[in-house]
């Protein structure tokens, strides 16, 4: 009974995500993590000694977090139900694969009517600059953005569960959601996020290689690891490289080039050797390689854990 108790949420959470993804009309703790760091960083982000401002709110927000869930599962364990419906609910919520495809399907669907509105639903969900970008740029770009966040987005957070339960995987949501909103190299924040931005460099490490190889592994061409992390190497960040590099292999296409953030054009190295045009067709291979990588990593889980307990 308490080996299905501690395995129960992980399936359920699995099965929730690709049922409803992140309904939006519900209530989401990613939103009141967001408006927590607003609000933070509107009071904070000003005068002098902001990377300690950013330091000192990311810590606490962080710790916040895990503190608040730890205490809720302790008090909820011996109740059984409520335990694993708790953990459930709040496991679903900081996995996002459904959403994440979806959000990608939808910019393949829009490009169908035209290059304005491929753009403008791009831009819903990348941090480049969309305006200027030509069809085989958009779709590399929802390419590139579904690797990186299968990584971000889903191992990691399962990553921190399986280490952590449900008080990690939202510590890492909570790290996650303030890189990415204040996490940035320009004159606001480059002082006040950047602790923030190393916290989650540091946290994606082991995820971001671990979806590398559970991508090769899904399709079967895990000889081509070494070529993979060559090519994860040339990326900017630390961390993006290694599944859009993956990507890239199994595609036999390119990602990365230069582009535009905020109005500073990046000039980011090309990863992946093969520059050919991108087929609609592709996206429903892209999404299968997603589906299947959660799911062996949720099978990996659920077995570690067996064997544990």
């Amino acid at each position: 009974m308490e080996l299905l108790i501690y395995i129960l949420p992980l399936p359920i959470a699995y099965v929730l995500d690709l049922i409803f993804g992140d309904p939006r009309n519900l209530p989401h703790p990613i939103r009141l993590f967001g408006n927590l760091i607003s609000s933070g960083e509107t009071v904070l982000n000003k005068n002098r000694n902001r990377f300690f401002k950013g330091f000192m709110l990311t810590i606490i927000l962080s710790v916040g977090v895990f503190i608040f869930f730890y205490l809720a599962i302790y008090f909820l364990k011996p109740y059984p139900t409520l335990y694993i419906l708790f953990n459930s609910v709040f496991l679903c919520y900081a996995i996002a694969n459904k959403s994440l495809i979806q959000e990608g399907k939808a910019v393949f669907a829009e490009l169908e009517k035209g290059l304005e509105q491929g753009r403008r639903r791009l831009s819903w969900i990348v941090g480049r600059d969309t305006s200027q970008l030509n069809e085989q740029q958009i779709k590399t770009a929802v390419f590139e953005t579904l690797s990186e966040n299968l990584s971000d987005g889903v191992i990691a957070p399962l990553f921190y569960y399986a280490i952590l339960g449900v008080p990690g995987a939202m510590l890492y949501k909570m790290v996650n959601t303030l890189d990415s909103m204040i996490g940035y190299k320009n004159d606001r924040y480059f002082f006040f996020g950047k602790f923030a931005a190393k916290l989650d460099d540091v946290l994606n490490y082991i995820p971001a290689r671990i979806t590398a190889i559970l991508m090769l592994l899904v399709v079967v061409k895990l000889n081509n690891i070494s070529t993979v992390f060559k090519e994860g190497k040339k990326h900017t960040s630390p961390n993006a490289g290694y599944p859009e590099a993956a990507l890239a292999i199994i595609l036999n296409c390119r990602f990365g080039g230069p582009n535009y953030y905020h109005g500073v054009l990046i000039d980011k190295p090309y990863i992946g050797n093969h520059d050919r045009i991108i087929k609609k067709s592709e996206f429903k291979k892209v999404a299968k390689i997603n589906h299947l990588t959660t799911f062996v990593f949720v099978l990996i889980i659920i077995l570690i854990h067996t064997l544990y307990f």
